[in-house]
């Protein structure tokens, strides 16, 4: 999906508080992609399917869902997010709701997905447990969240105020599996070649470069600018390999039947 293909609906745009990822901003546009490619690569795990997003935000990513699912619930604990995403993206039945208390009943949804929502959460393991509870047999939890090795780097505490709580791949899938899910794939988003260059070119790390702008709260240099713009969903890669040098993680996690 293309910024051009986001309908435009009548809703305003949402905020960017820096919660979560907003279509169409061209500031925000790596980070936008950066979540995108999840979307795009793990969609076909939908098709023809019943899919809760757990944490639907601005509601783009529910909405490519509902392209190729049978029907999609979208979720989110943030009533003008919920409006938004109505107004916007008709296709998805959106509703208000707690995440640790999902409003469907057991076994009910065959896909779950959840991402870059969990670690804003402060009962993870509840979050999940809940998740377990409203698939069916055989049906899957598709996650992300950012990799906490490269994300916060040598913190306790994650950069983003946003977040509660930041995993590295052990920890998620010991969260997972204590949910009571078999953990099928643990992969990870990675720069391709495109970011890789724009990393050496931006004195070694192009997300640095950027929020080393934001902060400073001043205009962004016409080809720091330029460069964010032009990232593409197809600069980035989903790779198991190097798991821990990952920017985000990606697992699929499956409830098997009980035995």
């Amino acid at each position: 999906m293309s910024e051009s293909t986001v309908p435009a609906g009548d809703a305003p745009r949402l905020p960017l508080t820096g919660e979560r990822t907003v279509p169409g901003i061209a500031e925000e546009n790596y980070w936008f992609r950066r979540h995108e490619v999840v979307y795009r690569d793990l969609l076909p795990r939908c098709a023809g399917r019943t899919v809760l997003e757990a944490g639907a935000g601005e509601g783009y990513g529910a909405d490519m869902i509902a392209e190729v699912a049978t029907a999609v619930v979208g979720l989110d604990y943030d009533e003008s997010a919920v409006a938004h995403v109505r107004a916007r993206y008709p296709r998805v039945d959106m509703r208000h709701a707690n995440l640790v208390e999902l409003p469907l009943p057991d076994a009910s949804v065959d896909v779950v997905v959840n991402f870059q929502v969990i670690e804003h959460l402060w009962d993870q393991s509840g979050f999940l447990r809940e998740c377990h509870r409203v698939l069916r047999d055989g049906g899957e939890l598709l996650i992300s969240t950012p990799n906490r090795i490269t994300f916060s780097p040598g913190r306790d505490t994650p950069l983003n105020p946003f977040h509660t709580r930041e995993l590295n791949a052990a920890e998620l899938t010991e969260l997972l599996e204590a949910a009571g899910f078999r953990v099928a794939l643990t992969t990870g988003v990675h720069h391709g070649p495109v970011l890789r260059a724009l990393d050496a070119k931006h004195g070694g790390s192009f997300i640095d470069a950027q929020i080393e702008r934001a902060l400073a709260g001043e205009p962004w240099p016409a080809d720091l600018t330029a460069d964010v713009a032009a990232v593409t969903v197809d600069d980035f890669l989903l790779a198991p390999e190097n798991i821990d040098a990952s920017l985000d993680l990606v697992a699929i996690a499956v409830k098997d039947p009980a035995r």
